[in-house]
């Protein structure tokens, strides 16, 4: 077993177990949580439903990325990062994140316009930016790619 080999069975391993806590928060937790929150206080009894799809989208950016990210470790265990095969994982990626960040800046706006504590939407605000740096950090990810994709590509021709 190889220095990849080690690194990758087990983080596909870690990203199978998340994916699958993901389904079930999808499925049974947040819609549950929703329900029990318009029961307890049925003066926020509206926003159930807004708040399960939103739920439910963001885990579903999360998954898209996680699965994304098993095809790309699968290229890297194969040797065939360096191929254009991945810039549809990687943009797939890009994609995800930036949809979950729009989401995610509509639900930090609602909630900046109801809160009356300021330590709400100030933790709101610094995810809003941690998912910006992540998305931007995958877009400097993207143009390494793609110049290493043209170095091996240029190293081969020569070899």
């Amino acid at each position: 077993m190889n220095q990849i080999d080690r690194l990758v069975v087990p983080l596909k391993a870690l990203l199978a177990t998340v994916f699958f806590l993901l389904l079930l928060g999808q499925t049974f937790s947040f819609p549950g949580m929703f329900a029990h929150m318009a029961e307890e206080h049925p003066e926020d009894a509206e926003l159930r439903w807004p708040l399960t799809i939103v739920a439910i989208l963001l885990l579903l950016c999360v998954q898209v990325v996680i699965v994304c990210t098993w095809r790309l470790l699968t290229m890297v265990k194969e040797d065939s990062i360096f191929s254009d095969d991945a810039f549809a994982w990687v943009d797939a990626i890009i994609g995800a994140i930036g949809a979950g960040w729009l989401i995610f800046c509509g639900l930090t706006l609602f909630v900046i316009s109801q809160s009356d504590d300021p330590g709400t939407p100030a933790l709101l605000i610094v995810i809003t930016m941690i998912g910006a740096v992540l998305g931007l950090l995958m877009v400097v990810m993207r143009v390494l790619l793609r110049r290493a994709t043209t170095l091996r590509s240029d190293m081969e021709a020569v070899i």
